[in-house]
């Protein structure tokens, strides 16, 4: 069932209403993680003296650009394990479109479902995109600690999150809210395995910025897949 959902979602990758979703995750991502780090920076330096008198040295004035130079050098590693996070928490703000590209091609007979305001989500972006990097932050400690289990921590992490945001984004279109997550719940092994299977080539450079978009794709097949067996 997954893997016919993603075969179905691979075979309408030139629909222009993916593109676009695609160049407006990638652009808002960046635009983010700039503000983020550019935020970053100005705090550093805005709480570092100019000039620190040190026991036993005297008077440094080099503290502030050491300071400067490692909130720099820190996000831009953040950035890496962050990129993926934020990526997929903007493109979920965008399911609905990718949703009704789908089922416009393959689902035609439905009827029309009333689109999801902007305001409300931008909201459930937002905390989407709190759980999803906050959870990420924390990993980093476990990826630390035990290395060789970090690819299968990450998997199994994101793969959890990112199922269930988008199965439950996908199915609120045509069932509400409180139906979605309980159809969520009565396939959760199901939802965890697909949400795997989509984290596992994040891990790809290059190849993750696109993932998110046929992950949104995926999950509406996949929804209608589990929504006829009830």
């Amino acid at each position: 069932m997954i893997f016919n959902a993603f075969f179905k979602t691979l075979g309408q990758t030139g629909d222009p209403r993916f593109r676009r979703v695609l160049f407006l995750g990638i652009g808002l991502t960046l635009a983010l993680l700039v503000a983020a780090s550019v935020g970053f920076l100005m705090l550093v330096q805005g709480l570092t003296a100019a000039t620190v008198n040190l026991p036993w040295i005297g008077e440094v004035t080099w503290l502030k650009d050491l300071f400067s130079a490692g909130a720099v050098l820190l996000m831009m590693v953040l950035s890496i394990f962050l990129m993926v996070p934020v990526a997929s928490a903007i493109t979920s703000m965008f399911l609905d479109e990718v949703a009704q590209a789908v089922e416009d091609k393959h689902f035609p007979h439905l009827p029309a479902v009333t689109p999801v305001p902007l305001w409300e989500a931008l909201k459930d972006t937002v905390n989407f995109l709190g759980v999803l990097v906050g959870a990420n932050i924390l990993a980093l400690l476990l990826y630390v600690m035990f290395p060789p289990a970090a690819p299968f921590i990450f998997w199994g992490l994101n793969g959890f999150l990112l199922g269930r945001e988008y199965f439950t984004l996908a199915a609120s279109r045509r069932l509400g809210p409180i139906e979605a997550k309980k159809l969520r719940r009565r396939h959760g092994g199901t939802i965890w395995a697909a949400g795997t299977l989509m984290a596992m080539p994040l891990s790809i450079p290059l190849v993750n910025l696109v993932i998110p978009i046929l992950g949104a794709a995926t999950f509406t097949h996949l929804f209608h897949a589990l929504w006829r067996k009830t």
